[in-house]
Formats: structure tokens, sequence, C-alpha cells
């Protein structure tokens, strides 16, 4: 197995994509596997960047899995993306293909690469009642205390960045602590890690440039859309970013320059906190390949083909 991780804007999709197109085109089957947290939800297209045109290289079109599963107004949580995401890997892998894991949520791809032993968790009604208008902050520090007494490295601020996110990673922390459950354990994924790395000046302006294009692409109206068809405004909030801040503008919260501005630099922000959580996996133990994301395509195919050779070695 091949994983293709790297920060928004790295590029990481089209090289996971040529990746695999060079692997079919030479007779080994290569399916992809997305670990995109928002990926998965169907009508959110352009805010969270599916690109589906990139899978079509050429002449082939590379199978996705992990996409477009879900409907918008649901949550889907680490442990079914744990779940699901193994299952779509172990199928592949008994089909004779090579599977790709290939995203930027830093916490669905070390679930399934390091095997977290993870257990369902309801939701808590008391609790959230509890927890009703605490600010962000003040959710962030008790998560953080919870944290230090499970000795978890879950929930990273990278995956909660709105107090519903939060109140969430408590109550899955919280389960943990109080109910002696027996957990899953989930063999840990033996694969290649290969990280694309991008200057931060470059990743800055790629992020800007493409935040003005899906705005132009009809991004506020995707949103609109989802609220038309009677996705409640709450849940749209609760996907984060560009769901959050577009639905806050559409019920008139800011301006159009107002959610311009703060959209952009939230994205700044995640970009960075993806690399903080990429070099946390490293420091736990997962040796991550960086290749420079400025590399001709045909370079950086090369070089990852030749990791996996030596890999497999």
């Amino acid at each position: 197995m091949i994983t293709i991780l790297g920060p928004t804007a790295s590029g990481k999709t089209r090289v996971a994509a040529a990746l695999a197109a060079s692997f079919i085109g030479e007779g080994q089957p290569a399916e992809i596997v997305s670990a995109d947290s928002r990926q998965l939800y169907r009508r959110m297209d352009i805010g969270t960047g599916k690109d589906l045109a990139d899978y079509r290289v050429g002449d082939i079109c590379v199978p996705l899995h992990m996409t477009d599963t879900q409907e918008p107004g649901t949550r889907y949580d680490l442990y079914q993306y744990q779940r699901d995401a193994t299952a779509a890997i172990a199928d592949i892998k008994r089909r004779g293909a090579l599977p790709i894991l290939c995203g930027g949520s830093g916490l669905y791809i070390e679930a399934v690469l390091r095997g977290y032993a993870l257990s369902p968790v309801p939701q808590n009604p008391q609790l959230r009642q509890q927890l009703e208008g605490r600010s962000l902050k003040q959710l962030t520090d008790m998560l953080a205390e919870l944290k230090r007494q499970n000795g978890s490295a879950m929930h990273n601020t990278t995956d909660v960045d709105s107090a519903q996110r939060a109140i969430r990673a408590i109550e899955i922390e919280t389960y943990n602590r109080d109910t002696p459950t027996e957990r899953r354990h989930i063999q840990a994924a033996d694969s290649l890690v290969v990280g694309i790395g991008i200057d931060r000046d470059e990743r800055r302006r790629k992020i800007s440039r493409r935040l003005d294009d899906r705005l132009r692409e009809g991004m506020v109206e995707e949103v609109r859309s989802l609220l038309d068809e009677g996705i409640r405004s709450d849940d749209l909030i609760y996907y984060g970013l560009e769901y959050r801040y577009v639905t806050e503008y559409l019920l008139g919260h800011s301006t159009f320059q107002e959610m311009h501005d703060r959209l952009e630099t939230a994205i700044h922000q995640f970009a960075k906190r993806q690399m903080t959580w990429f070099r946390g996996m490293e420091r736990r133990g997962t040796h991550i390949h960086w290749i420079d994301a400025a590399m001709p395509m045909a370079d950086k195919l090369s070089e990852i083909r030749r990791l996996y050779r030596d890999y497999k070695s």
C-alpha cells in the first residue's frame, strides 16, 4: 500500500491519481482511497475541492473509494471512517489491486495507518446540554485535560475547529474515560508514506488563488442549494471552513468580503495545522518520505516508484 499525504493546495490528489494511472497503464491495477473528512458528502463538491476530473488521467479513469458515500447533514465520525476505509483497502487487496490512501485529514490517515483502537460512541444529551454556550477556547481547554487523562493522541486542533466539533470530541473522550468497553483492534497498515511538501509562500499563494477560483465556480451557490434542500445551517457550519463561513454569510452574519477574508485566513491556518499534525505523526513513529511539490510530475512519480520498490524489497 502507498499513502500520499500533504497540506491543502499541495497537489497531492493529482500526484496520487497520476501514480495510480501509471501502475494501471503497466497492467497493475491501482485504486485510490480518499482520506478527506468532508469529501465523503454528496453534493458538497466545490467547497471540499473534490476535483473529480483529476481522477481521469488521459484515457484512464482511476477507481476512487470513500467519496460521495454520505448525505449532507449526517455526521460521519472517525470510527466509521476507519471501519469503512479499512474494509475498502482489504477489498482492493483481495482483488489484486494496489491501494493508494490519499488525503490531508491527518487524524483519519493515522487511524488507518496505526490501527487506532476505536469504539462507536453514542451521543450524550446531558453532557451536550452542560457544554452548550461555552466558548471554543473553554471547550478546547476541557478537551486537552480529557486527552491528558486518557493519554489520547486524537482530536488535534486540525479536526476541532468549531464548538460543535469540540463538543463531539469531548463526548468521545469522556465516553472512553468513563466506559469500560472492549475496543476493536485494527491491524496497523503496512504502507509506504509519501508527503508532498510545498513551500509556505507558494502554499499561501495557491490557497488564495484557489479560494477565488472556487467562489467564481459557484461555491456560494452550492451552499445555498444545500440550505434550500433543507440541510440545517448548524449542520453545514459543523463541517467547518468553506461551509461554515459561506453559511454564516448567507445567514447575513457577514458581508461577502468579510466572509472571503475570514475564510482565507482560516484555510491558511488549517494548512499550518495540517503540517503540525504530520510532524506529530513523524514523532509518533510514522516515517514520511517528503518530496517537493515543485518537482515535475514525471520526477515525482519516478521518485515515489523508486521509494516503493525499495520499500517492498
